[in-house]
């Protein structure tokens, strides 16, 4: 759970699913903080296909 005033340098961070950047917590993730994982929409657009491999036939 985050803590109700959050200041500039304490702000969490994570990591992103696609492009592997970190990025700091926002006001409008407030609600579901631990749901997000893409920095922004470019990066939730071009998400990984699930269930693909990269091996291809011989």
């Amino acid at each position: 759970m985050l803590p109700a005033k959050l200041r500039k340098g304490q702000l969490p961070t994570k990591i992103c699913v696609t492009c592997g950047r970190p990025f700091e917590y926002r006001k409008k993730w407030r609600a579901n903080w631990d749901d997000v994982k893409y920095c922004g929409e470019k990066c939730q657009r071009n998400r990984p296909a699930a269930g693909t491999t990269s091996s291809t036939p011989a």
